[in-house]
């Protein structure tokens, strides 16, 4: 019940709409009591055929007719603006759930497929739907329908009425019984489509090394492994829903059964007319079909809930950044870069980084080398606050970044990184990504500068080519230079190059060199790289082994110690 107070609260800007639709639901729930009462009294007229007169008929047949149709009209607008209450809050809570996964740090996609943080964001929000325009009106109809309808069958006959309700507190126990047993496997269904959704994401995403490494069928068989035991989970969930219902419906049987045979025996003896006897099985034909709607909404309730609290753990993460309150704008950069005795690790105790310190100053081109996995690109993920140190602290200009807006921070560093990521857009869009405002001109130029224009202009539809998903119709060089050429529009103070020559040809690695050359001089720049091209124009050579710095320097410099680097040079 928390969980559903707490997401019918969210809800609170539709609840206009949700006033409405129990407005209407109240009217054609009331209708739905006019009726039986109609026809019971047009089934007394109608022993008494001395009293039948053509206008009787047709006064009890156009009122008939006004509330059927009216009750559906109420209906209508009951299910309809329901409907706009619950898609709009959807929308508006896949939206929220979107803007929480931007907000969290990089640690908390360190575990999860990408396939289940859509599931919960896609999936999981659109069961609420159920909850707001189905469960919560049909819930409130079919109380107000049972209690209407017990108020008159006791108005008609209290001893029958009390011996009809016997059942009820029988329906009422299994439906506890089904829900406490049968919501966890609701729960379970939803992780496993997660599951689901998250290995055909990967398989997807990964389908030219699938078909290059011929593991199809090796795939089938996990696809088919994932997709029986969904089956399965479904399979169990709808097993105890078919015990259930058929349950619930024996039970509210017994209702008709009592009123068939006590309810002739009183007859018999006269103490009830038959007028009675046939207003009690209307009415009784709307007592129990609610109570069978109320025990389907347990299933539907439940259901909406697995959704809701998956949903709720996404909303409830804590983001291991967090801006300070009193975070400033970091203004006026000049991208004077200094680490402290940083030390990091991702998994607890063990440390990538150990007490790392260096500058990196203004005009300044700094590069990190060394063996993989010795944290060059962490480091460069401290920077940009993808995440925060264990220890010792980072600055720019002086100001600890955990001092600073991450906007403001991230403003004002472009990052270039070796694994590029491309939207599926046109070239100029992939380009100007990094900036608010731009030219066709400023955009060619800063192709230019990446070496980028001269493949771009042989397309056939130049920078308004569409470079596909992930930028599949591009060769590794190419997105690597359109990569570059967006961080070179930012035209930021600090610039990284993580393996920014990686894809590229020798004579394109040649070019590329000459343009960060250009960009040397009035702002930082951090490489990270393993070509000597790149390494021997830097400033300062900072080289990394287990965690540490081991050696800085030039190039010459550090090739006169003899040590790691002078090695790594020689091989």
């Amino acid at each position: 019940m928390k969980l559903a107070k707490r997401f019918i609260l969210m809800a609170r800007s539709h609840w206009g709409e949700l006033i409405i639709t129990v407005i209407a639901l109240i009217g054609s729930s009331a209708l739905s009591l006019v009726t039986p009462e109609v026809i019971r009294k047009m089934t007394a007229v109608l022993g008494s055929p001395e009293n039948v007169t053509g206008d009787g008929l047709l006064k009890f047949s156009l009122i008939l007719i006004c509330a059927y149709l009216l009750r559906g009209v109420l209906r209508f607008v009951a299910m309809y603006v329901s409907h706009i209450a619950a898609w709009n809050f959807v929308g508006e809570l896949t939206l929220k759930v979107y803007d929480k996964y931007q907000t969290l740090s990089m640690r908390y996609y360190q575990d999860k497929q990408t396939g289940q943080l859509m599931s919960r964001m896609v999936n999981d929000t659109r069961l609420l739907e159920v909850l707001i325009a189905h469960s919560l009106p049909d819930l409130l109809s079919n109380i107000l329908i049972i209690i209407g309808v017990t108020v008159m069958i006791f108005l008609i006959n209290p001893l029958l009425a009390a011996l009809t309700l016997v059942p009820v507190p029988f329906v009422l126990m299994v439906s506890s019984l089904f829900s406490k047993k049968v919501a966890p496997l609701f729960r379970i269904n939803q992780e496993v489509l997660g599951d689901l959704n998250g290995v055909l994401q990967d398989n997807l995403s990964g389908m030219k090394e699938i078909q290059a490494f011929g593991k199809e069928d090796y795939e089938h068989s996990k696809m088919q492994d994932n997709t029986k035991y969904y089956s399965f989970v479904n399979i169990r969930a709808n097993k105890a829903n078919a015990i259930f219902h058929p349950s619930v419906e024996f039970l509210t049987s017994l209702g008709t059964v009592i009123v068939v045979g006590v309810g002739g025996l009183l007859a018999m003896k006269g103490q009830i007319l038959v007028a009675d006897i046939v207003g009690f099985f209307v009415y009784l034909s709307l007592f129990y079909q609610p109570l069978a709607v109320l025990a389907r909404l347990v299933e539907d309730v439940q259901t909406s809930l697995a959704g809701a609290k998956r949903v709720a753990e996404v909303l409830d993460s804590e983001s291991e950044i967090k801006e300070s309150p009193e975070a400033r704008e970091l203004t006026n950069i000049e991208g004077n870069i200094a680490f402290e005795n940083v030390s990091f690790d991702y998994i607890n105790g063990e440390h990538v980084l150990k007490d790392i310190s260096f500058t990196a100053k203004k005009g300044e081109m700094v590069a990190l080398v060394g063996p993989t996995g010795v944290g060059k690109t962490t480091i460069v993920s401290l920077l940009e606050r993808f995440y925060d140190p264990l220890s010792g602290r980072i600055t720019i200009d002086g100001n600890d970044i955990k001092d600073v807006t991450l906007h403001s921070l991230r403003s004002n560093v472009s990052l270039v990184l070796q694994d590029i990521f491309l939207f599926n857009g046109t070239i100029e869009e992939n380009i100007a990504y990094g900036v608010e405002h731009y030219t066709r001109e400023s955009i060619v130029a800063a192709a230019k500068t990446a070496c980028a224009d001269e493949f771009i202009s042989k397309m056939p539809k130049g920078y308004d080519t569409v470079v596909g998903e992930r930028g599949v119709r591009l060769s590794g060089g190419q997105k690597q230079r359109i990569a570059i050429a967006r961080a070179v529009l930012r035209n930021t103070p600090v610039l990284i190059l993580d393996e920014a020559t990686s894809s590229v040809d020798t004579e394109t690695e040649s070019v590329i060199q000459k343009a960060i050359e250009n960009l040397m001089g009035d702002r930082t720049i951090i490489v990270i790289a393993h070509r000597l091209t790149t390494i021997m124009r830097a400033d300062n050579i900072i080289v990394l082994e287990n965690g540490r710095i081991v050696e800085s320097g030039t190039h010459s410099e550090l090739l006169s110690k003899n040590g790691l680097y002078t090695k790594m040079c020689r091989i």
